[in-house]
């Protein structure tokens, strides 16, 4: 090596134009990269996450190789190029996940979510999802574990960790039994298709959808915009409902008591009406019929059909109101009342009878001449008290 290139003036030169060259060096190798991105449609958003992590790969590379030809204190070579050695992993490491999360987003961008049917959208972001915090979690393992073998000693010590894997594993498992349980649910709701981003489910007695599915949790953003998260294990072990389980289309019912002299075909007419006009209802199925009929009033049931659980809540919301109108302004007859039959009481007095009674029975004996006689003979002594009214 030279002299003259062992120098402070030489070293910073050769960290300048090392600078230069790396970044010169990474738009070159990026322009490719570019190009294709924007025949094929991605986004620049994405093509950040690859060209990012490359530039500063490049950049450390060309500073070590000026640091080790121009550098003047030679006895700090070596901790320096310990951490360039450093760098570099944490640079690869960060390429290779940038490369990961621009595949998966390229896969997202495949499928969008605003459409009609996403049920596949949804299957395929709720897979992506785990897997690429999979994904990212084992890079940034194995990128902190070659970290830690640049180190003196580390091999020493990996030996015994290694040796004392399964002791270790054991009393991990007994400790973070519950965790460890919740990621296994996380795996299997994202392969077993259970429940994907955006289902509409009942969980807890609360409506809403799924916002997002984690290792360890799923949150459910409710109707009313409160997240409820809930552990893995929650919708592997507990019932609960999934109403885009197959599709989106939903059949809704909508129920209310009238009186037996509702105009029925009033309510027909007036829900083909509402129908009709509503750019809610999906056209699939439209019944008016009566359930039961009992205790004074009769029951209504109206069951639509719409796209998905918003737009049929909004519907039957629809209906519900137009029905209730019908009966209000054009069919008061059908209003529920209360019916309260008043009767007249009867006069169940038994007076006259007894008085009859009592002009019977002014004696002990009474009915015929002998009767008479033998009421006079026993009843001399007797005084008859009459019978009071």
């Amino acid at each position: 090596m030279p002299f003259a290139l062992v120098s402070w003036p030489s070293f910073a030169i050769a960290a300048a134009l090392a600078l230069a060259l790396g970044v010169v060096a990474a738009a070159i190798l990026g322009l490719p990269i570019r190009l294709l991105a924007r025949r094929r449609g991605w986004s620049p958003r994405f093509m950040g996450r690859v060209l990012r992590p490359l530039r500063a790969l490049l950049v450390v590379v060309a500073l070590l190789i000026a640091v080790e030809l121009t550098l003047p204190a030679r006895a700090a070579l070596p901790t320096i190029e310990h951490g360039a050695r450093i760098l570099i992993i944490a640079s690869v490491a960060w390429l290779i996940a940038g490369v990961v999360s621009f595949g998966f987003e390229v896969v997202l961008e495949r499928h969008p979510m605003d459409m009609a049917d996403n049920r596949v959208a949804r299957r395929v972001r709720t897979q992506v999802s785990i897997l690429r915090r999979i994904s990212l979690i084992a890079v940034a393992i194995v990128g902190v574990g070659a970290v830690l073998l640049t180190f003196p000693g580390v091999e020493a010590v990996g030996a015994s960790v290694l040796a004392s894997a399964g002791l270790a594993s054991v009393v991990a498992g007994l400790a973070a039994q519950s965790t460890l349980a919740n990621v296994f649910a996380g795996l299997q709701l994202a392969f077993s298709d259970a429940i994907r981003v955006d289902d509409v489910v009942i969980a807890e007695e609360e409506w809403g959808r799924i916002e997002e599915i984690t290792l360890t949790y799923v949150v459910v953003r409710l109707w009313d915009d409160r997240r409820l998260v809930l552990p893995s294990t929650y919708f592997t072990q507990t019932p609960f409902q999934n109403w885009t389980r197959r599709e989106s289309e939903l059949l809704g019912a909508v129920e209310f008591d009238v009186d037996w002299r509702v105009d029925l075909r009033g309510l027909r007419d007036r829900l083909d009406a509402v129908l009709a006009e509503s750019e809610l209802w999906d056209g699939r199925t439209k019944v008016l019929q009566v359930t039961d009929a009992v205790g004074g009033l009769i029951r209504v049931r109206i069951l639509v059909t719409a796209a998905d659980a918003g737009t049929l809540f909004d519907l039957r919301c629809q209906v519900r109101e137009a029905m209730v109108e019908q009966l209000v302004s054009a069919d008061r007859r059908g209003l529920p009342v209360q019916r309260l039959e008043l009767g007249r009481r009867e006069d169940a007095s038994p007076r006259p009878a007894r008085r009859a009674a009592a002009s019977q029975t002014e004696g002990l004996f009474s009915g015929s001449p002998e009767a008479d006689a033998r009421n006079e003979a026993f009843t001399q002594s007797m005084p008859v008290v009459p019978a009071r009214d």
